[in-house]
């Protein structure tokens, strides 16, 4: 049978075990701050460093946007070459096809007067949708369209000469041409007084 110190022990237990429970501050393990304060400036500092790393994400962001803003008249590469040089592949075979027609018409005029002159508004949409469906042709096919994507991108490595370089290389072309001709008439001149004096003795 428990005795009243044994009873007031078993209490004296509870409590300790009660006030074990409750959440203390903790010291560090090495004498420094609590834990719950390591926690609070932890969670302070994680914050503190995602907050820059979010504003680098947004401005990385902005700047590829504007790189892609920036680029996109380029973002085709040497195809845009490609569909320039088609769609005017396409407007010479419509000229080409709508002087041609105009000859054969009044060609034509001249053998039957009753045909009447050259009619452009029915000569310029015909030889358009030719030269449309010429280019169209070519451009389905994979050999003529890989071949003209090779030509675009051999050309797209051309290094141009720049604004300096071809003004020194036409002033010299023009002064090298002034000195060759000066240089042949008076020699010309030279030789015929030379020959005049040989055939008049």
């Amino acid at each position: 049978m428990a005795t009243e110190d044994d009873n007031k022990d078993d209490a004296d237990e509870k409590v300790d075990e009660t006030s074990s429970d409750a959440p203390a501050p903790a010291a560090a393990a090495d004498g420094g701050e609590p834990a719950d304060e390591m926690i609070v400036a932890g969670k302070v500092d994680a914050g503190v460093m995602d907050a820059p790393s979010a504003e680098a994400a947004a401005e990385e962001k902005a700047a590829a946007e504007h790189e892609v803003r920036e680029a996109a008249p380029m973002q085709l590469g040497t195809r845009r070459f490609v569909y320039a040089a088609y769609f005017a592949g396409a407007i010479g075979i419509a000229f080409l096809l709508s002087k041609i027609g105009n000859l054969i018409w009044q060609r034509l005029e001249a053998y039957k007067p009753e045909v009447g002159d050259p009619r452009d508004d029915l000569l310029m949409p015909v030889a358009a949708v030719i030269g449309a469906g010429v280019a169209f042709y070519y451009w389905r096919k994979a050999s003529a369209r890989q071949y003209a994507e090779e030509v675009a991108s051999e050309l797209s490595q051309v290094t141009w000469p720049s604004r300096e370089e071809v003004t020194n290389s036409t002033t010299v072309v023009i002064v090298a041409t002034a000195f060759a001709t000066i240089f042949f008439a008076l020699m010309d001149r030279f030789w015929a007084f030379v020959t005049d004096l040989v055939y008049r003795f």
